[in-house]
């Protein structure tokens, strides 16, 4: 009679562990957030969450006004895909993609429980404040082989994370939106990252070109202090903070592409429109100054560079640096830039053009092409990363500059180029132009965002570490302009 039924027996008990089964395989990917369970899946060895969201959806009463934390869920999560891009402009269709609904970020972690809580990094995006997304870059080049959880995030862009309407009764601080989304990541970090097997005291937040504009932003928002240990800014600096009045005269350029007159129109207008009159306004290249932060006395009170003098941070880390010829990148996208004028670099620097064009006057012992390539470069970058280093070296002894010049097929390091060294995962993709400096950087970073000393930090001395096929620890060029202004864009004359 056992015998008989012994296979049945073994059935009918293999389907009643199947559940314990299932259950102890998903175990892993299963975690608990302040707001409810999520599950993520196994990719690559390790354990990934995507599409998380850290804030409410920021539409309906939402839309145009400062994050608010999600609303808690009671089932679990899937959290096993990307989520949408943020609304931009598609410069192929030549219409909107993304969706207003992006506010989520990416976990991508060795393992839950390590036996010492790891660092972190938190990527934050380029491309103008106008483009771009968290999953732009590959989280595993710091996460598989690291013991470093890297996180990746979206935050509103464009007429959405920047458009000034604070002079609209319950809008006050929206043209910080961006910004402040940044922030509301950060928070929903320090609440989290220990379920994840990170430690939120060991928080760098990393971002590039407009990335790194922004996130160079946290340095003088008083509500973001204490929500990040360090920061890599490549290529960006405060630069990209605007005034009042450039914030609205940026608004009156949309509201003038959409032919209305009262700004509170733009409140109920759908994203398609919003995005395509902004695209017209941007005209290209031309437009990457046009959207940032604002210097709004809410979220961000006085000139940054004042702030950052009067207030030092000693806690906080700093490594920060800037491309040879940053410039090359935008002067193919807008040829005019190669032999300058008043026209082509107002668009360019607004109020501030004259700056650049007389220093590029100056240059008469070399070619007129060449002359722009190092004059564009310091205007748009190299200028305000040093202006940066100098104020925060006043203050701190953890500061590290650095200058990327590794060359490519006979041309210049350009805007950008660094990202394929840093984020360099052997045997993946198409290698970059030197692998042993790819290899070497990515080690330099992974050693700051642990927490380790890198090469001498700058000080009176302006040393920092020169990145080529001969890398090494060198007096950087300091260029300065004591006249410009903090900004690197003004428009207060239409």
């Amino acid at each position: 009679m056992n015998m008989i039924f012994s296979p049945l027996r073994t059935f009918v008990t293999s389907v009643l562990l199947l559940p314990a089964i299932m259950l102890s395989a998903q175990s892993g990917t299963v975690v608990k957030t302040s707001r409810g369970y999520i599950r993520g899946i196994t990719e690559k060895g390790i354990l990934v969450f995507k599409g998380i969201p850290y804030a409410a959806p920021p539409v309906g009463k939402l839309r145009f006004r400062p994050p608010v934390q999600a609303p808690a869920w009671k089932d679990t999560l899937a959290c096993t895909s990307f989520g949408s891009v943020a609304a931009q402009f598609d410069g192929g269709t030549r219409k909107l993609t993304g969706d207003e609904d992006a506010l989520t970020l990416n976990v991508f972690t060795p393992q839950l429980k390590p036996t010492k809580k790891m660092p972190v990094v938190v990527w934050v995006h380029g491309g103008g404040m106008t483009g771009g997304s968290g999953i732009g870059m590959n989280g595993h080049a710091f996460a598989d082989i690291d013991s470093i959880i890297c996180i990746t995030i979206n935050y509103r862009l464009g007429v959405f994370g920047f458009l000034y309407l604070d002079d609209i009764a319950g809008y006050k601080a929206t043209g910080n939106n961006g910004l402040q989304d940044c922030m509301m990541a950060l928070q929903w970090i320090r609440k989290n990252i220990r379920s994840f097997g990170g430690d939120p005291s060991r928080v760098t937040v990393m971002g590039e070109s407009a990335g790194a504009k922004l996130i160079s932003a946290l340095l003088v928002a008083p509500a973001a202090k204490g929500s990040f240990r360090q920061l890599v800014l490549e290529s960006g600096a405060v630069n990209c903070i605007r005034d009042i009045k450039t914030a609205l005269a940026i608004r009156a350029r949309l509201m003038d592409t959409l032919g209305i007159t009262d700004p509170a129109a733009l409140l109920q207008m759908p994203a398609s429109q919003l995005i395509e009159a902004q695209a017209k306004v941007l005209g290209g290249a031309k437009g990457t100054n046009y959207f940032g932060p604002v210097t709004d006395g809410i979220v961000i009170k006085e000139d940054a560079l004042a702030y950052i003098r009067k207030r030092p941070n000693k806690n906080v880390r700093v490594l920060l640096g800037s491309n040879k010829a940053e410039a090359i990148m935008f002067m193919n996208a807008d040829r005019r830039l190669y032999t300058p004028d008043s026209a082509s670099l107002s668009d360019w620097f607004g109020d501030n053009y004259h700056y650049a064009l007389d220093a590029w006057k100056r240059i008469t012992n070399r070619p007129k092409d060449t002359a722009a390539i190092i004059t564009l470069s310091r205007y748009m970058y190299q200028l305000h990363t040093f202006r940066l280093v100098k104020a925060l070296a006043a203050g701190s002894k953890n500061v590290w500059l650095y200058s990327f010049e590794q060359p490519k097929n006979g041309v210049p390091a350009v805007h950008a180029d660094e990202l394929a060294y840093i984020w360099y995962v052997p045997g993946e993709g198409t290698p970059p132009y030197n692998p042993e400096l790819a290899t070497l950087m990515h080690q330099h970073w992974t050693d700051f965002i642990k927490g380790y000393k890198l090469w001498q930090p700058y000080d009176q001395q302006h040393k920092g570490m020169l990145y080529d096929n001969n890398s090494r620890e060198t007096v950087l060029d300091d260029y300065e302009d004591p006249a410009h202004p903090t900004m690197g864009f003004i428009l207060h004359h239409e």
